[in-house]
Formats: structure tokens, C-alpha cells, sequence
């Protein structure tokens, strides 16, 4: 039986598993981690502290290890890292959470065509992406590295001692992408003056790389000749590992953050970008369509750290009960409006308001949240979730299918690393991504007589946007 090894750099914790021809985790380890956060907007990580717990974890899971087919690798995407000539960092890991760069988004509002460039790319004007990050860095006055790389491209180097490209699922994921030429686009590199050679090549879904270098090739015998395939979004693996892959089914992952999605071909000349959503790849002939928020677990973890709840599971009374209306946009906008300025607002507040009933209010802001992309999506029949927030409360989920009214098919939390294996046994020629795809474990079903109170809730929670943000 064929087995794939699986590498996942997530916003919190990096996993590495070993996965059958069935795309099934047999065994797993994980180290978590956490981004330098600032209140000046920094959200960055140390690439060499992230390489080492990346080893650590392959180190871990390839001993006594069963032939390796393939090794795969998702990484949180929207990361940019400069390296010298060497492939040393020269700079920490930037991440889609930095919001420092908010000032060159405006300043670049008024220097390009910002609505061209989303269809172009596939990618609005925000902090999440490369172009006004690479401003803000150049702005800084700081000493240009020799190669800008995604985290999985520096890893892959580190691994085979040589020039190594990145995917087009990452590279699309930079807001950098040409949708029609597949390479990154040539207008960003001459409004930002950068060269081509400052950006790794972009290689399709079936490129892989052989031999590692000597020290690696000793240190992972198991992997000497194993086949390695570029990094992808983890978004991206994440929205196949849900089995959302035929035509009207959305793919619904929370995690630290959140996002719907829907799988599409890949179209000569490009399908239009819905106002407030993004188009990135999945490969070179399939693209995702959909949005994603700043918030989702974070808002969670925000509330177990300072609302003094107890670990007993939560319990929620009747929708919108409370009274509460919130933005739930801890560390910014991304879709559908994409404010990098935004905060979080909670309002409504009343004596007899408890932490329970701001926790509740806070995952039914999300569910709400979403549910405005999904409109923007058009609908769909089912909504395929996952993701380890989700898998922490059952409660949540039924939201997402109140707020929405489509019936959520519960996937479980393991959907990136499903979704990387199966597009790995994919290239390789080892299944199909319809052979391969899970079954759900529960279905929440929508319930009608709660969908008046979310509609109305959905308009108070824009009422609210438009107010401080119009």
C-alpha cells in the first residue's frame, strides 16, 4: 500500500503525519508554536525556530517509517520570508496577521488600478498579501535579501541545497499571481520595483524534487529518494481534504481563522472575482473562489483567556437571546471587507449580560460573518466543514447551518492533512480525488424556524460595519 508522508505548518501548531493510499492518518506528531504578536500589528515568526520544529517533527515520524510514495507539505499561506544568497533568513517570517503594512495599502489605493488587480490576481489591496508588504519593507530602508520565498519553498531549499520553485497554489496566494499567464505578474513587479529573480519560479502540481542534500539524506534515510512535491496553501488542501469537490458544495474550515470556499476550473480568460472574495489556486486547471475572516478559533481562545470560563462545555441559550451585537475582527478585516484597520466591537452590553452570553454572541458573529460570504458565493447545497475549532463544539456547528440555512456535513479536523495526501496520491498517479474523498461523520441540518432571527441578526451585525466603517 502506498503511504505519503504529510507536512503541516498551520498558524499554531506544526503536525507531520504518515497517511495510507486512502489519504487515512496512521500515525501523527505536533509541536505547537505561537506568532510574535505586537499591539503595533506585528504577527511574525522566527523561520529558523519554525525549520527546527519542522525537523523535529519529521525526525519523530520517519523512524521505523514505511516506504514513502510521496511527501507533501501545506503551509499557512500569505507568509513571506527574505533570504540571502546562502538561503539564510534575513528577515523573521511575515505573516497574513501582520497589519503593519496598512498605511501602504492606502498609499496604494491611489498609485493602481486596485479593481483590475483583483481580477487580475485574484486578490484584493490588503495586509494578507505580498505587494503592500513588500512596500512596507521597502520603505523601512532595510537591506533587500537576495530572494523573497514562501516558508515551504526556504524548507525545501534547506532540505535539497539547490534553487527549488514554489507552487502556483502558494504563489497565488501572494496576491502576486497572474491568473492568465500562471507566473507572477509582471505589472505588480514593475509598480513595486522588484525583479523577476527576487521571486522563486513557479513549477505546476506535479513537479517534484529528488536526492536530498548529503546532511538531510543522512539524517532521513527513509526520505534519501523520496519524491517531494511543492508546498501548497493550506487552504487549499484543507477545502479537498473536506470533499467539497463537486460543483455547489462549499467547503467550510475553522480554525484559527475561517473560510468558504468552492472549487472551480480554472478558466482561459479567468471567471470574474465576486466583489469581497478572492480566487486562488488549487493547481495550474483548478481554482478556489471564496473568502475568508481574520477571526474563528482566535475569537475562542481570546475568550477562554480572559472571561475566566470554565472548562465545562458551553452550553447556549435561544439565538440572539443576549442581545448582543458584535464584529468579531480581532486582528482585522480580511473578506468581505477587507479593513485592515478594523477591531473588534461588542455591542449591546447590559448588567445582566454574562460571559457566557458574550462567548455565544461571539461564535454566532462569526457564523454570521460567513454566512455574508456565502451569499457573495451565491449559495450552495452543503457546506463541508472541519477544522479543530469546529471540532471543539458541535453547538458551532449548527450555527453555521442556522446562520446560512445549508446543512453542515461534519469532516472532522484533519481535512488539511487529508487534503494534501490525496492531492499528493493524485499527482502521482495513486487515486482520484473522488475515490479518495471522506465521508461526513454528523450532519447538522438548518433549522427554518431560527432563520428570520439570523437574517435580522446578519443585518444589525452590517448595520453595525457600516456605521463605524462606511
Amino acid at each position: 500500500m502506498a503511504h505519503v508522508l504529510v507536512i503541516d505548518v498551520g498558524s499554531s501548531s506544526v503536525r507531520a503525519a504518515i497517511c495510507d493510499g486512502s489519504a487515512r492518518i496512521h500515525r501523527e506528531t505536533a509541536e505547537p508554536y505561537a506568532f510574535t504578536v505586537a499591539a503595533d500589528g506585528t504577527a511574525e515568526v522566527d523561520a529558523r525556530k519554525l525549520r527546527a520544529s519542522v525537523e523535529g517533527c519529521v525526525d519523530r515520524i520517519v523512524t521505523d517509517a514505511p516506504p514513502i510514495e510521496a511527501v507533501a507539505m501545506a503551509t499557512f499561506v500569505g507568509n513571506l520570508l527574505g533570504v540571502d544568497a546562502q538561503n539564510q533568513p534575513v528577515t523573521p517570517v511575515f505573516t497574513y496577521a501582520d497589519t503593519r503594512p496598512a498605511a501602504d495599502v492606502e498609499a496604494l489605493r491611489t498609485e493602481v488600478d486596485a479593481a483590475h488587480l483583483v481580477q487580475a490576481t485574484g486578490c484584493p489591496l490588503h495586509t494578507a498579501y505580498h505587494p503592500a508588504r513588500l512596500r512596507w519593507y521597502a520603505r523601512s530602508g532595510r537591506i533587500m535579501p537576495a530572494t523573497w520565498l514562501d516558508f515551504g519553498t526556504y524548507l525545501h531549499r534547506a532540505w535539497f541545497g539547490r534553487e527549488v520553485p514554489c507552487s502556483s497554489s502558494v504563489a497565488s496566494w501572494s496576491g502576486l499571481l497572474d491568473r492568465t499567464s500562471g507566473s507572477f505578474s509582471t505589472e505588480w513587479l514593475r509598480i513595486l520595483g522588484l525583479a523577476p529573480e527576487k521571486l522563486p519560479p513557479v513549477a505546476g502540481s506535479r513537479h517534484v524534487e529528488m536526492g536530498l542534500a548529503p546532511a538531510h539524506a543522512q539524517r532521513w534515510p527513509a526520505l534519501r529518494d523520496a519524491p517531494f512535491l511543492p508546498a501548497i496553501g493550506d487552504g487549499a488542501a484543507a477545502h479537498v481534504g473536506s470533499g467539497a469537490i463537486s460543483p455547489r458544495s462549499t467547503s467550510l474550515t475553522v480554525g484559527t481563522t475561517a473560510a468558504l470556499r468552492q472549487m472551480r476550473v480554472a478558466e482561459r480568460p479567468p471567471c470574474p472575482v465576486p466583489k469581497g472574495l478572492w480566487a486562488y489556486r488549487i493547481d495550474e486547471t483548478r481554482e478556489l473562489i471564496g473568502g475568508a475572516t481574520s477571526e474563528g478559533g482566535n475569537a475562542h481562545a481570546w475568550a477562554r483567556a480572559h472571561l475566566k470560563l470554565d472548562d465545562e462545555p458551553l452550553v447556549f441559550g435561544a439565538p440572539f437571546a443576549h442581545g448582543l451585537t458584535v464584529l468579531p475582527m480581532f486582528a482585522g478585516e480580511r473578506s468581505p471587507g477587507y479593513r485592515p484597520d478594523a477591531t473588534a466591537t461588542l455591542h449591546g452590553l447590559r448588567l445582566s449580560t454574562t460571559p457566557r452570553d458574550i462567548v455565544q454572541a461571539l461564535y454566532e458573529s462569526i457564523a454570521l460573518r460567513l454566512a455574508q460570504i456565502h451569499d457573495a458565493l451565491g449559495g450552495s447545497d452543503a457546506l463541508y466543514a472541519g477544522g479543530g475549532a469546529l471540532s471543539a463544539s458541535p453547538a458551532w456547528a449548527q450555527m453555521f447551518a442556522d446562520a446560512m440555512q445549508t446543512p453542515v456535513h461534519f469532516m472532522g479536523d484533519e481535512a488539511t492533512m487529508r487534503g494534501a495526501a490525496m492531492l499528493a496520491l493524485e499527482a502521482r498517479g495513486l487515486g482520484s480525488l473522488a475515490s479518495l474523498a471522506p465521508s461526513a461523520s454528523r450532519i447538522f441540518e438548518p433549522r427554518r424556524e431560527v432563520a428570520e432571527i439570523y437574517r435580522a441578526a446578519k443585518e444589525r451585525q452590517i448595520e453595525l460595519y457600516r456605521r463605524l466603517y462606511s
